[in-house]
């Protein structure tokens, strides 16, 4: 159902921190253009923690309107509170969402039964396809390959994100969770390794500034060229690595602003823009990647 180059695109704001649907259209089209697979809206990436409920929903329906079913939309629906999460995920039933992908409850750090319990009330209360979202460097809580078996039975959990960068979970989930379970990396540094093992493809932040490079990578590395993709890998291994220097997304949003994907780098509070020390870091590593000229 869903493979390849995904992209956990930014949200584009304005001067004055408000969101810039101009730009989220423009940003659209340039996914399209490029081939990406899919867009995820309103993730972490596209600073979920930090918009309103209203401005949340509005990115998402906006995404799905310009997109015009050109291309899959899977929202972002995760909260930390059960009944928030069940609630995004109903007020995207019936619009035309592909997927909702929901992380783990950050900051309560529930058990491995809470997670379960969690996961299985938005999935009772949708009938939307359901992707876990595990990534413990974010929530501090790690959902195991186990817990992710247990919720892989429900019929509309379809899939996972895994951002643990730990390969060796790729052929464990499998052996639990079987060959349609779809996996897919959400740590761009070992993303290719993620599908030479077995993934299915890539929720990436590296794709908002490289989105062709990663939608040809993850084509040939899906076809079998992982010779092919890996060159194309080690062009782009510097930005991997070089968009977390700072807190995702500071560094991928003044990324696109630099080259002119969005108009501006604005970021909501408590994060701030890209320091001046990281900067010119960012600047190599697009070049290195041939990203910027």
């Amino acid at each position: 159902m869903f493979s390849g180059s995904m992209v956990a695109l930014v949200t584009p704001l304005d001067e004055a921190g408000e969101v810039d649907y101009a730009g989220l259209a423009s940003l659209v089209e340039y996914h399209i253009a490029a081939g990406t697979d899919a867009i995820v809206a309103v993730g972490t990436t596209g600073e979920s923690a930090t918009l309103t409920v209203d401005e949340h929903v509005k990115v998402v329906l906006k995404t799905l309107e310009f997109a015009n079913g050109r291309i899959p939309v899977i929202a972002g629906t995760g909260a930390n509170a059960t009944h928030e999460a069940i609630t995004f995920s109903k007020l995207f039933s019936g619009t035309g969402v592909a997927a909702c992908l929901s992380v783990t409850p950050y900051y309560n750090k529930p058990t491995q039964e809470g997670l379960y319990q969690h996961y299985k009330a938005i999935a009772e209360a949708t009938e939307l396809p359901q992707i876990l979202y595990n990534v413990p460097g974010r929530t501090a809580v790690d959902m195991l390959p186990e817990t992710v078996a247990r919720l892989a039975k429900i019929d509309n959990i379809v899939g996972i994100k895994d951002a643990t960068g730990d390969l060796a979970r790729v052929q464990k989930t499998r052996e639990l969770c079987g060959e349609d379970f779809i996996q897919l990396s959400g740590d761009d540094a070992t993303g290719l390794d993620f599908v030479a093992a077995g993934g299915h493809g890539v929720i990436s932040v590296t794709a908002n500034v490289a989105a062709e490079d990663m939608a040809t990578m993850f084509k040939l590395a899906l076809s079998g060229q992982i010779d092919a993709a890996r060159e194309i890998n080690e062009r782009l291994m510097p930005l991997h690595k070089t968009l977390f220097v700072e807190s995702n997304p500071i560094p991928v949003k003044w990324a696109a602003h630099q080259l002119g994907l969005i108009k501006h780098g604005q970021l909501r509070l408590p994060l701030t823009e890209l320091s001046e020390s990281a900067q010119p870091a960012v600047t190599e590593a697009l070049k290195d990647a041939k990203v910027l000229p």
